[in-house]
């Protein structure tokens, strides 16, 4: 009896392994499903900049993406409304994103491809100057456009160029993705932008007080050291602006850095106050600076000798410029003018006096010593650019990275400005003095230089998305606060004309979806699977009887009554 009890419990165990044989493989082709569904690729991707100014709305008014991929290799009329077209910066065509920025085409998305070049901290090889000035162009369109569809930018790498090959080649055979066609479709889940609240701009000042005569009870005369830290460009989360303006940074730092040294010891201490001031707001009229300017009393506005600003002076050759308001004939201008054009042929380059006289009519100022200016205080921009940018371009570009600056260019623009302000300070105008000589102890400290450079160049800038307790503000404040005296943070609401919105940066899932076709196929072959699965199960536990009588048609009532 045991025996024959063991046998039949043996039975019933092979039997329940065969009928769990076609339940694991059912498991394992469900879930090989829902690997291939949920199989993608992450790309990180940066959104086009989003703002209005005096309510008019500019930039990319969307966030959310779900469409399938489209490539430049589409034919000739097709509907895009439903596509995101993959532009990869080589192949642009400005003719052709107009089109679509002026609505004249309809378009589902836009997704721009850079080369890893422009990525910010990249000092790799650099790319041809056509592309930069493509860039450039490309930038100026999306920035003054009101753009109806999503708008990121992302990076080449290996998973893009695979995509973007196949979607070449389906295009190209006239297999535009669909839901019918299958293909790749790019999802971004991203919350609707919102307007970013009461924006501030942020003004870092520090001082290094000069040296009294005994029994001088006059105010000390002040020069103050001035550049504007923040950027302005089409992908915030990218606008790193190396040159505009953090070469003007860099240089300030280590101008301040290098007085401090002086001003240290009381021996060497000027009879001049120096102010630096690290302002914010530039690409937006220079308003930190208004700001900063009307925050001072009109004593401490009265005592500034002059003021030097210092705007993008990384990547320059044989000339730096002067930018001034007051004529060229003007006695404090030609004292300037002549101290730095003899500091320049000393350390043999050469500087162009450019003058451009102000429209007190017109809000809108050109460089930021103009703000200056407007308050009667002397005031000059140096810089390498010959023209000043306009209203929102040209303040921390997508292509003004690492690798198109150069810390030579800085240091000679340090050394310009430190041996002029020296001279004046020490009355040794027309001398040939080197105050601060390679291989002294008051010496440009190149690492000091590339270290700065190198951090500004991965950190954007973009006032209204830096917050009030902002690492690099800290940063800063830190730095004077290392090389000067009485260090301060002033905090102002950005003006009211100007609404930005936030949502810069998202992931990108990219998704290798089947055809309608395939899914169709794929469920016949499950379906039927299923159904042979049910059978079987069915017969090797209830027997054939069972089964038929399940799909055996039931009397009907009639013939029960009967």
């Amino acid at each position: 009896m045991a025996e024959e009890k063991n046998s039949k419990q043996r039975h019933h165990r092979s039997m329940f392994l065969e009928s769990m044989y076609p339940v694991v493989a059912l498991m394992l082709v469900l879930v090989a499903c829902v690997e291939l569904c949920d199989a993608a690729t992450v790309v990180d991707v940066y959104r086009l900049i989003q703002y209005d100014i005096s309510g008019a709305p500019f930039g990319s008014r969307f966030s959310s993406l779900n469409h399938h991929a489209a490539s430049l290799s589409f034919q000739h009329g097709a509907d895009l409304s439903r596509s995101v077209l993959i532009l990869p910066l080589r192949e642009l065509d400005i003719a052709f994103v107009q089109d679509y920025i002026s609505q004249k085409q309809s378009l589902g998305g836009l997704l721009i491809l850079l080369p890893q070049t422009f990525r910010p901290g990249n000092i790799g090889g650099g790319e041809t100057q056509g592309l930069r000035i493509l860039l450039a162009q490309l930038e100026k369109l999306l920035l003054h456009g009101n753009i109806p569809f999503p708008v990121y930018f992302a990076f080449e790498n290996e998973e893009t160029d695979t995509m973007l090959a196949d979607v070449k080649k389906n295009d190209a055979l006239g297999q535009q993705a669909t839901a019918t066609t299958g293909g790749y479709k790019l999802v971004i889940s991203v919350s609707e932008p919102r307007k970013i609240a009461s924006p501030t701009i942020t003004n870092i000042q520090g001082w290094l007080p000069g040296s009294r005569a005994d029994g001088d009870s006059n105010q000390l005369s002040t020069i103050a050291v001035v550049a504007s830290y923040d950027t302005f460009g089409a992908a915030p989360a990218l606008s790193v602006g190396s040159d505009s303006n953090g070469s003007g940074v860099v240089a300030l730092l280590e101008v301040a850095r290098l007085f401090s040294t002086l001003y240290s010891n009381p021996k060497t201490r000027g009879r001049y106050n120096l102010l630096f001031a690290l302002t914010s707001g530039g690409p937006y009229n220079y308003e930190g600076t208004q700001k900063w300017l009307k925050s001072l009393d009109q004593r401490m506005r009265e005592s500034i000798d002059y003021a030097i600003c210092l705007n993008s002076v990384g990547s320059w050759d044989n000339e730096l410029l002067v930018h001034v308001s007051k004529p060229p004939e003007n006695a404090y201008i030609k004292q300037i003018f002549e101290g730095f054009s003899n500091v320049a042929e000393d350390l043999g380059f050469q500087v162009s006096l450019k003058h451009k006289k102000i429209n007190i009519s017109n809000s809108r100022v050109a460089w930021e010593h103009e703000q200056f200016s407007r308050l009667r205080v002397t005031a000059a921009t140096v810089s390498e650019l010959l023209t000043p940018p306009e209203l929102l371009e040209s303040a921390g570009s997508l292509s003004d990275t690492r690798q198109h600056v150069n810390e030579d260019s800085i240091i000679k623009g340090v050394k310009l400005v430190a041996e002029s302000l020296a001279r004046h300070i020490y009355g040794h105008q027309g001398k040939d003095i080197q105050i601060f000589a390679d291989n002294s102890s008051l010496a440009v400290n190149r690492f000091y230089v590339k270290s700065w450079l190198d951090g500004l160049s991965q950190t954007p800038r973009v006032a209204p998305f830096l917050s009030k307790n902002e690492p690099l503000i800290m940063a800063l404040k830190k730095e004077l606060e290392d090389y000067t005296a009485e260090v301060s943070i002033q905090q102002e609401s950005l003006d009211g004309i100007f609404t930005f919105y936030d949502s810069t940066k998202a992931s990108l899932n990219i998704y290798q979806v089947a055809s309608v076709t395939f899914d169709l196929l794929l469920l016949l072959v499950l379906g039927s699977y299923l159904i042979m699965l049910f059978s079987f199960l069915v017969i090797t536990t209830r027997g054939l009887d069972d089964l038929i009588s399940i799909f055996r048609r039931p009397p009907s009532r009639k013939m029960k009554i009967a």
